[in-house]
């Protein structure tokens, strides 16, 4: 099961701003139905902490597929 996490806790967890999450990360790096859904079809995000947790340990290790 997913851990889902808000974009304020996931400011806290990858140490990025909120607006940059929003504004530079979502859909260019964090990508729907991987990294996070639209619960229910509505506006709030929730993020997959585990998916984007493992995405990033990849990429800092030059993992690009």
């Amino acid at each position: 099961m997913a851990n889902y996490v808000t974009t304020e806790e996931l400011s806290q967890l990858i140490k990025y701003d909120c607006r940059t999450i929003r504004e530079q990360l979502k859909d260019n790096v964090l990508i729907h139905g991987v990294h996070y859904i639209r619960p229910f079809g509505g506006r709030k995000i929730l993020y997959d902490w585990d998916e984007i947790k493992k995405d990033m340990c990849l990429f800092s290790k030059g993992k690009t597929n």
